[in-house]
């Protein structure tokens, strides 16, 4: 099962959110899912993060899909609006921990996991680059943390650095675009994986919610109106 998650959804019950949950939703819709580890869940986006998730509806299903990922063979690509004008794309090898006093953010640390993100230019405006981005490894907030440590944080990602940023000139329209922008720009667009049990070839993708779309589209029209 491959579902396309909203922005603002939380993928596993916590404190604060023991119901109303992606997990909620899946047993909700298959009661089965109880006997699967996380529902089926096997691997999760940040609450404000959108887009495609794989979700496997047996155990053994799930441990073939987990397994995959360890060892690198699922597809994983993002859409993401960075501050900042980039010249290139390039790649970001640098291990992630989790950060040694604000214990919900993650950083770069030499004692921390192996975390690799390749990125590529999609369009460059006046002061922002759309990019998409390709996932080696997948650590937690790792795109985040990975583009901010290169100085290109995500527009709306308060938590590393996406601070509200306005190219001289900015129209009133995209001042309001990115003042509303409430959430990281980040959007998990393809996957690609081998099927557990069939061994075909499956991919997804997922186009860019509608808030997303609009920051794309009102970067543009700024950028042809200069």
């Amino acid at each position: 099962l491959v579902i396309n998650k909203p922005p603002g959804l939380v993928v596993h019950p916590g404190a604060g959110n023991a119901a109303g949950t992606l997990q909620n939703a899946l047993l909700y819709f298959d009661p089965s899912l109880a006997q699967v580890p996380r529902a089926g869940i096997v691997h999760r986006l940040d609450k404000d993060t959108s887009g495609l998730m794989v979700v496997a509806r047996t155990v053994d299903a799930h441990t073939a899909l987990v397994r995959a990922i360890e060892a690198r063979e699922v597809g994983r690509e993002y859409e993401a609006v960075c501050v900042g004008v980039m010249t290139g794309g390039g790649t970001v090898n640098a291990p992630i921990g989790r950060h040694p006093v604000d214990r919900v953010r993650m950083t770069i640390r030499e004692d921390g996991r192996e975390a690799v993100t390749h990125y590529r230019v999609v369009h460059r405006f006046r002061g922002h680059t759309h990019v998409r981005l390709k996932l080696e490894t997948g650590r937690t907030h790792q795109i985040r943390v990975h583009m901010a440590h290169i100085n290109y944080p995500l527009v709306g990602d308060r938590v590393y650095g996406g601070r509200l940023s306005l190219p001289k000139g900015a129209s009133q329209e995209l001042i309001e675009t990115l003042r509303g922008f409430k959430r990281q720009a980040l959007h998990a667009a393809r996957l690609a994986f081998e099927h557990p049990r069939t061994g075909k070839p499956v991919e997804c993708t997922a186009s860019v919610p509608g808030d997303m779309q609009r920051l794309l589209d009102v970067l543009a029209k700024d950028a042809t109106v200069q």
